[in-house]
């Protein structure tokens, strides 16, 4: 067992790859503080009033000419070269382990596999293929010889797929700490009825798996467990309290937690009728349940380790813990075991010399005892997170309309202009632009996770303004535009090479020593600066023709949460807020999206010109 792994490494440049390049990722770069603060000003001039923006330029020029920007400056470029990664550290407490909120709302994500995939197999059935790819992706990863992701063939940072197996985020306080059991561990926990089992699924094949699950349905479905999964979505101290006194009860309960925290991943039978919509499905992915209602929320869940969830029809997804590693191995995971099942690659039945020569031991039921005051704490967590998931609004959004392959006629970025769309439908409906994130990955740096795209600029809020003037011609609407997306586009290579404003400025903010009496600067504290990282539309992009869909939480009280696919022929979006609008505001994107696209082509066929590349 191990806690926050040191960085992979790999001699091996041949029979093992999947570390192998580790050793020579670039460290992440520190910015200059004239190019951060240049672009910062730039990001804030559409989000501020004329007052509050020349503030900020005077607190801007203010502390670039002092001697304590340069003394932050040089404490972080002094970090950068004692550190694997200036960030890495920071970044995974302050934004992650150290956050004592609910994961589920505010952390997790997850996956709707897409519908029938499975072709009709039983829940069991389906559960074990599952379970036998994914048995079969974890020994490329164990053995190492997995190939590392790239992008234009440049290796990324492949640190984070030690917690892809037999790993947990563990409560403590006052952070929690990833765990990662060891990859000796060859069991699975079902989760059925809030009851948990394991089972074993080293030289098991699918028929092996297939009774072991009937097996435990047969024994869940007598009696309702306790549910202490529940609080797993709780308050991260309140799990962790309510967690040390189970463990304090008995050895047992300890075993019980280590069984569960070791296994390789979750498997989630859910019984009771199926989610039918694309929304119930994934109401019951997120949180359990199939909408917005108390009922179900949480129940058969462990919100702390990632979870394959199969329900009574067979149809799958995946809810995964956000803590140590991002969206891209987990959807390589899902689309590795979808793919794979779907092209008959994976052995179901295992070969006479893998299979385990002892016979398939029966499910053994993970029980937890409980005394009244742990049951009250159950019951009080059950109530909280159905109350807090209530004040949640979901809505699936599938535009049919088009997709990259009509974007792409007119040689635009589909990724920009998705976003230009985001920013369509806000501005008319709020009357501005939205102050938005967009997640960039930064792993072709050692130990790199996200940098922020600010996807709402000057030339997106004059390309809005534009749509909204009845006067303007579509040739005009046309030209500014593409100066948006040429401007995205350019943000976007800015983030990617690490080289955007947020780490920056959260780097030299925590290098303030307030404890030894220095002051945190003005320019770190205006309010309408604080504003322009007030994430109202936090947007990610993961696309996959094997997914109908996928989501997490809204990051800001009043915001959306905005996951999206851009596939050939349509677009998909999730909507989470507490606002009350998600299916408003899935309307207005709809119709921001048929907007574009009719501007776009009446400039096209007025001009009678293909346009320039963007």
């Amino acid at each position: 067992m191990s806690i926050s792994n040191p960085p992979k490494r790999s001699s091996s440049t041949g029979a093992k790859p999947l570390y192998a390049s580790q050793s020579t990722l670039p460290h992440l770069p520190v910015p200059t503080l004239n190019s951060t603060f240049h672009k910062y000003l730039e990001t804030l001039k559409p989000l501020l009033t004329t007052e509050e923006y020349t503030r900020n330029e005077g607190l801007v020029k203010s502390f670039l000419k002092s001697d304590f920007s340069k003394v932050l400056q040089k404490r972080l470029e002094d970090r950068s070269k004692e550190k694997e990664s200036w960030l890495s550290e920071w970044w995974n407490d302050t934004a992650y382990m150290g956050y004592r909120g609910r994961i589920i709302p505010d952390v997790s994500y997850f996956y709707i596999h897409k519908r029938g995939l499975g072709q009709g197999a039983s829940q069991e059935e389906r559960a074990a293929e599952l379970v036998r790819a994914t048995v079969e992706f974890k020994k490329l990863v164990d053995s190492e010889i997995l190939e590392p992701e790239k992008v234009k063939g440049q290796p990324l940072c492949m640190n984070s797929y030690q917690y892809l197996f037999n790993a947990v985020r563990t409560p403590t306080k006052p952070a929690d700490l990833p765990v990662n059991h060891g990859s000796d561990h060859h069991h699975i926990v079902v989760l059925r009825n809030n009851r948990y089992f394991k089972v074993d699924t080293k030289g098991r094949g699918k028929q092996d798996l297939v009774n072991a699950f009937k097996e435990i349905k047969k024994v869940a479905d007598a009696k309702e467990g306790s549910g202490l999964g529940i609080l797993t979505g709780d308050n991260r101290d309140t799990w962790t309290d309510a967690r040390d006194h189970l463990i304090s009860l008995s050895p047992a309960n300890k075993s019980s937690i280590d069984t569960i925290d070791s296994a390789i991943l979750l498997v989630c039978l859910d019984d009771g009728p199926a989610p039918s919509t694309d929304d119930s499905r994934a109401w019951s992915l997120w949180a359990g349940g199939h909408d917005r209602s108390p009922s179900g929320k949480g129940f058969n869940r462990w919100f702390d380790k990632h979870q394959i969830i199969v329900d009574a029809d067979g149809e799958s997804g995946f809810n995964g813990e956000h803590s140590m590693l991002d969206g891209t191995p987990t959807l390589r995971l899902n689309e590795f075991t979808l793919a794979s099942l779907q092209a008959g690659k994976i052995p179901l039945e295992l070969p006479e010399n893998e299979k385990s020569k002892d016979p398939m031991p029966k499910p053994e039921e993970v029980e937890f005892e409980l005394n009244e005051k742990l049951k009250g704490i159950v019951e009080k967590s059950r109530k909280g997170f159905g109350e807090e998931m209530g004040l949640q609004d979901l809505k699936m959004v599938n535009f049919e309309g088009y997709g990259k392959n009509l974007i792409k006629t007119h040689k635009v970025s589909p990724d920009g202009w998705v976003q230009m769309v985001k920013q369509l439908a806000f501005h008319r409906q709020f009357g501005r632009p939205g102050i938005t994130y967009e997640s960039c990955q930064t792993r072709k740096f050692l130990l790199g996770r996200t940098e922020v795209i600010r996807s709402a600029s000057s030339q997106s809020k004059e390309f809005c303004e534009a749509m909204l003037d009845s006067n303007a011609k579509d040739t005009e609407r046309e030209a500014k535009f593409r100066k948006a997306i040429e401007r995205h586009i350019q943000y976007s290579s800015w983030a990617a090479d690490a080289q955007g404003v947020d780490r920056h400025l959260f780097g030299l903010k925590k290098l303030v020593n307030t404890t030894e009496g220095e002051t945190v600067p003005e320019v770190f504290t205006d309010k309408a600066g604080l504003r322009s990282g007030h994430w109202e539309l936090s947007t990610s992009q993961l696309s996959s023709k094997l997914l109908d869909g996928w989501g997490y939480g809204e990051v800001v009280e009043d915001g959306y949460g905005l996951s999206y696919s851009i596939l050939d022929d349509k677009i998909t979006w999730c909507i989470t807020t507490k606002n009350n609008d998600a299916e408003k505001f899935g309307n207005a994107l709809c119709a921001a999206a048929e907007e574009l696209k009719e501007m776009m082509e009446r400039a096209k066929k007025s001009t009678g010109e293909k346009g320039s590349k963007l």
